[in-house]
């Protein structure tokens, strides 16, 4: 086989799907044995560039087999050692705690990428925190939706106090501009926040334009919406035994948000489209 005839085929290959390759055949296309710890007889190949990405460039293993473990343990209720036994029935021997620095390393790029991509929010925000234990430690995680049910923003806090309420407000606001509305439960702190990021935001205004203030609206019953979002979150992290310390907890709750976001086609890219999750990976990572 020539390599020009492997790439026709990889080219017709349909979205999301496999090409399953004996081995001699790909050294004898590309003239080199390639470093991959899978089947002696089958290598694994998805539709991406036949150009090595530089992200990616030096990994023992192939880019599809990364962003297949990264996207299977951010996605879906497997622990790492289940992500391990599936692939050792594909015939890829790979460690669990290497899919675990995987995640670790891929999950903050994979992230920016989506941020780079992803589309406008709307001026209506609910905000609320909830709890995520680390380490037998409560710590907290700050979100925010907007009136369609997209994902705002989230911030990840050790503490849940002014400071961390206010470095949550100050990131949405930069990266989003001033709502109209805000919707909060009974939090004073949530509140004080608000006000303060409000304040500092139309003293830092340069447009003299004469800024509304943000409108709060403190409802117990009203704020139920983000309270149904956070289950996604909460019933992904449940069976995971990897957040043992608050920096991992941080990036992988990150690459948990970033697969919520894919899922309610959040991406520029997705907007018309009705795109999965692999092939969604697939794009970020082109």
């Amino acid at each position: 086989m020539k390599a020009t005839d492997l790439q026709n085929r990889l080219a017709y290959l349909p979205p999301g799907e496999t090409l399953l390759l004996p081995a001699t055949e790909v050294e004898q296309a590309f003239g080199i044995r390639r470093k991959l710890c899978v089947s002696e007889f089958q290598i694994l190949f998805s539709r991406i560039s036949m150009a090595e990405d530089t992200v990616f460039k030096g990994r023992h293993f192939d880019r599809s087999v990364i962003l297949l473990c990264v996207r299977w343990y951010l996605a879906y209720n497997l622990s790492l050692r289940n992500i391990e036994e599936m692939m050792a029935e594909r015939g890829i021997s790979v460690d669990h705690a290497t899919i675990h620095r995987w995640t670790v390393h891929y999950a903050p790029l994979l992230l920016e990428r989506f941020n780079q991509r992803k589309r406008a929010v709307t001026g209506k925000w609910h905000v609320d925190e909830t709890y995520i234990k680390v380490r037998g430690r409560w710590m907290y995680l700050y979100r925010a939706i907007d009136s369609n049910g997209d994902t705002v923003e989230f911030w990840f806090s050790e503490r849940r106090n002014l400071t961390a309420a206010k470095g949550f407000l100050r990131k949405a606001l930069k990266r989003h501009g001033r709502p109209e509305r805000i919707v909060i439960d009974g939090s004073q702190t949530n509140k004080e926040a608000i006000l303060l990021c409000d304040a500092e935001s139309r003293l830092q205004d340069r447009s003299r334009r004469r800024l509304k203030p943000i409108r709060i609206r403190q409802s117990r019953y009203l704020n139920n919406r983000i309270e149904q979002d956070h289950r996604a979150i909460k019933r992904r992290i449940r069976p995971m035994l990897a957040l043992q310390s608050a920096a991992t907890a941080r990036v992988i709750l990150g690459g948990i948000e970033m697969v919520h976001m894919m899922r309610k086609q959040q991406a520029k890219y997705a907007c018309n489209r009705q795109l999965s999750l692999s092939e969604q990976f697939d794009m970020l990572a082109a």
